[in-house]
């Protein structure tokens, strides 16, 4: 199992990283929390990591922080989410806000997330509840803001209407806390730009 690595940062992707360690190059699959955390290419970085090996692939994830880690193999473990759901859910919402929708059974805005139907959004609530006590995430304040999510719908409207996928739109937009739609399209179009250029 290869837990955590140290290295030189090659190529940096909003969904993937190209990562030196002693003359190997790794890829890594990343969630966008863990993206914009990270300095830029040939900065020194690393990474917490989860090992998957399928018959078909082996896969490197990796993690900024323990936390983001720690997260990820608890959403694994819920059935029906596999690892690229899990990273997908990570990339869309915040860790404190994803604790308060299992918490308040907003089973409505884990819908919202891509990839994420009715069923799967009351399974994540089940089964996450049992884990809530290691997820405590005190002084975190982040109400609702309907306005907000109503520019944040007509932004990845427009981002999709410019060609991009549902899910690169919504990556793009994760975590932006613009109310006006242009704003939030522009800041968007930068994240996308830079992860093209690696």
């Amino acid at each position: 199992m290869i837990g955590r690595i140290k290295g030189v940062l090659l190529e940096k992707r909003i969904d993937q990283l190209l990562v030196d360690v002693g003359g190997l190059a790794y890829e890594v699959e990343i969630p966008l929390t863990t993206y914009e955390q990270l300095g830029d290419a040939m900065d020194v970085v690393v990474l917490q990591t989860h090992f998957v090996v399928r018959e078909d692939a082996q896969i490197l994830y990796g993690f900024y922080t323990e936390k983001e880690r720690e997260l990820f193999r608890a959403l694994i473990k819920v059935n029906g989410v596999g690892p690229k759901l899990a990273l997908s859910i990570q990339s869309s919402i915040d860790p404190e806000s994803f604790v308060r929708c299992v918490r308040d059974n907003d089973v409505k805005a884990l819908v919202a997330l891509p990839g994420i139907g009715k069923k799967t959004a009351e399974r994540l609530i089940i089964d996450m509840r049992d884990r809530l006590p290691d997820w405590e995430l005190p002084g975190s304040e982040m109400p609702a803001d309907t306005q907000n999510k109503d520019s944040l719908a007509d932004a990845e409207s427009a981002l999709i209407g410019l060609g991009y996928k549902p899910q690169e739109a919504t990556i793009a937009l994760a975590g932006l806390d613009e109310e006006n739609v242009e704003d939030l399209i522009r800041q968007a179009l930068k994240r996308l730009a830079g992860g093209s250029k690696g």
